[in-house]
């Protein structure tokens, strides 16, 4: 990938398993309700870390919190918050395991799913960048900050601006890959299989 008619975004590597998010994960659109929840989550959690961190728990993380299935852990109370402080595998933060409970009630009492509730921001169509070095990529957005607003109110936690567009670029709502990255024009194509009348279509 990384020769594949350019060099990958900066932040990418060098681990193998960076390298594999890059490559195939982020930027890519994300469609699923439960899916764009779970990254939300982990992109909370990773306030004050690097993302290769929760990368590597990832697998950790499912496994404590039910697959992130915000139906279950709306009903979890201090039980599940005392087993969760205990567990070597993810981040051992109070507030963050606070907070996933919180927000697995907050999306559960959404009116509307999750999925329309974030995409409708830009009206079901990837937004597309074009920059050219690492240091032009902004760390939020005017738009971040109308979205982290707005999940505040709907009663979400750990969801600043910053997190916000973080979680945005990596669920694909924007395209920040650099242009001399490979998977810019990926994701690009990605974008035109979006339908702004709200049926999406499969992805290419």
């Amino acid at each position: 990938m990384a020769d594949a008619g350019g060099r990958r975004c900066g932040w990418a590597g060098p681990e193998p398993i960076y390298l594999a998010y890059h490559d195939t994960e982020w930027g890519v659109p994300e469609y699923d309700a439960r899916a764009l929840w779970e990254k939300l989550i982990l992109d909370g959690f990773q306030a004050g870390l690097s993302w290769i961190t929760i990368l590597k728990k990832r697998a950790a993380f499912r496994a404590a919190f039910a697959g992130f299935d915000p139906q279950v852990i709306a009903g979890w109370g201090e039980a599940e918050v005392a087993r969760l402080l205990a567990d070597p595998g993810i981040v051992r933060h109070r507030g963050k395991i606070e907070a996933t409970i919180s927000n697995a009630r907050a999306f559960c009492e959404l009116g509307q799913g999750f999925d329309d509730f974030l995409w409708r921001y830009v009206d079901g169509v990837p937004l597309q960048n074009r920059w050219a070095s690492d240091a032009e990529v902004p760390g939020f957005t005017p738009l971040s900050e109308r979205v982290s607003k707005d999940l505040k109110k709907a009663g979400f936690r750990f969801c600043g601006p910053t997190i916000t567009y973080a979680f945005m670029q990596a669920c694909g709502l924007v395209n920040d890959h650099l242009v001399c990255c490979p998977r810019h024009a990926a994701c690009a194509a990605l974008a035109e299989g979006a339908d702004p009348s709200g049926e999406r279509r499969a992805p290419c």
